[in-house]
């Protein structure tokens, strides 16, 4: 009889992996709280096209995506702004978050997955300390593992004992709230820059992004701080004063969601469980992006379930999966996330001087979906040495600058240090070490 996987949410790490398990032979059910032709935000999305590959995932067809714009950021001064130079081979696409789904959804369903939607879990069902399935506004589902893709804040995560060692929530500075709409365009005369990226926009710690779209122009307001849809419409007016091809009607979306900007959650598995995407935290700290990195974990997890002889499915074997990621993106994310906390100390002024003296230009802008470290940012140094000089003006930039530097170091020779096989003790004994590099940087 096939062994029986439970995919917890239909996030789209967790239904690239159910797709590839059921072409294994595994008998794979998808739980999704959302009715099927209400799958993904009412929006566009970037990724890196070769993550689809990765997954066994067929590119859309060209009518589906574009290549995105390159992406101007805008210093809280507006003095200095910078262009992205991003090489046509790290060209990323833009689609329709609801042709996402509908790719990856047919493409699953091609291959002998189910799904049931309108279903919305609750929370794991364990014996003792092992996941054996869900509870959910339909009943009850047991399987031979569970795939948790509820997201950023997961019921199944946060429902695991504490014997599991797994964070269940996210901590301060770990995720974005995030407004986004498309608005009617209030002119037809083309911006200088169609894709504006604000930094600390009207010195509130977030980003914003104004994006001129056809027929249509698409903001984004991102912060750390929780704020409403109408909180939302009043900061909208920030952007229409440098933005004037920016409307005030809502075309689409008009709506909050919530996004993970931090390292990678440090356990990922248990017996009989494992976290994908949002649900483990799978997204570039600085930008929140994480469909690219979610399919790659697909294959890396489905890979490790597959070769389990044993048919256990229990933490010992999944760990395998845990350090094939950390191993080619996760160690590579702690040291972005050591970044963007430094941007959430940094003062308006210091991040203009940062602009004004070119230490930050087009090369270290060039942050794109399939930036999986510093070293794959192109020439970006992790402690701006190449610009000390510049940064010497500045004494507490400086020393700031210096301390992000020191930590990335520490940040390395722990994910180094990652035990290679598992056991409760030394694997949680790990893990304190390495949320504690987060945890002593926040406010």
């Amino acid at each position: 009889m096939a062994k029986k996987i439970i995919v917890a949410g239909g996030g789209h790490g967790g239904i690239a992996c159910a797709a590839l398990l059921s072409q294994a032979g595994f008998d794979v059910t998808v739980y999704e709280k959302n009715s099927r032709n209400n799958m993904g935000y009412d929006w566009t999305d970037i990724f890196d096209p070769k993550a689809l590959r990765a997954a066994r995932i067929p590119m859309p067809s060209k009518d589906k995506y574009e290549y995105k714009t390159n992406m101007t950021f805008i210093p809280p001064s507006a003095r200095t702004p910078v262009t992205q130079d991003v090489p046509p081979s790290e060209a990323e696409i833009k689609m329709e978050r609801s042709d996402i789904y509908d790719l990856i959804i047919n493409h699953a369903e091609k291959h002998g997955v189910k799904f049931v939607f309108d279903c919305p879990v609750k929370k794991a069902l364990m014996a003792g300390d092992r996941v054996i399935g869900i509870d959910t506004e339909k009943g009850e589902f047991y399987a031979d593992m569970v795939i948790d893709a509820c997201g950023c804040e997961s019921v199944v995560r946060a429902s695991l004992p504490d014997i599991c060692g797994i964070q269940k929530h996210t901590n301060e500075f770990e995720k974005f709230y995030v407004y986004r709409a498309f608005y009617n365009r209030a002119t037809d005369e083309e911006p200088e820059f169609k894709y504006k990226v604000y930094m600390l926009p009207n010195g509130r710690m977030g980003i914003g992004w104004v994006a001129s779209e056809g027929e249509y122009s698409d903001l984004l307001i991102g912060e750390f701080e929780p704020f409403t849809v109408e909180e939302a419409e009043q900061k909208a007016e920030f952007f229409r004063k440098d933005n004037p091809v920016l409307g005030d009607k809502v075309l689409r979306g008009g709506y909050m969601v919530e996004i993970p900007v931090r390292q990678p959650l440090a356990i990922m598995v248990a017996d009989g469980y494992a976290a994908i995407g949002d649900s483990a935290f799978m997204t570039v700290p600085i930008i929140g992006s994480g469909l690219a990195d979610a399919f790659k974990a697909a294959a890396m997890l489905a890979e490790v379930i597959i070769n389990d002889t044993s048919e256990t499915y229990c933490a010992e074997v999944l760990w395998d999966y845990q350090m094939k990621y950390f191993k080619a993106l996760g160690a590579g994310m702690a040291p972005l996330a050591l970044v963007k906390l430094l941007l959430t100390k940094i003062t308006p002024e210091q991040l203009d001087y940062l602009f004004d003296n070119g230490i930050l230009g087009a090369d270290e802008l060039t942050i794109t979906a399939d930036s999986t470290s510093l070293g794959s940012m192109l020439s970006f140094d992790p402690a701006l040495l190449g610009k000390a000089k510049s940064l010497v003006k500045d004494k507490a930039l400086t020393r700031m600058v210096i301390s992000l530097g020191k930590n990335i170091a520490k940040a390395s020779t722990v994910c180094a240090s990652m035990p290679k096989h598992y056991s409760k003790f030394t694997v949680q004994n790990w893990a304190r070490r390495y949320e504690k590099l987060f945890r002593v940087h926040h406010r």
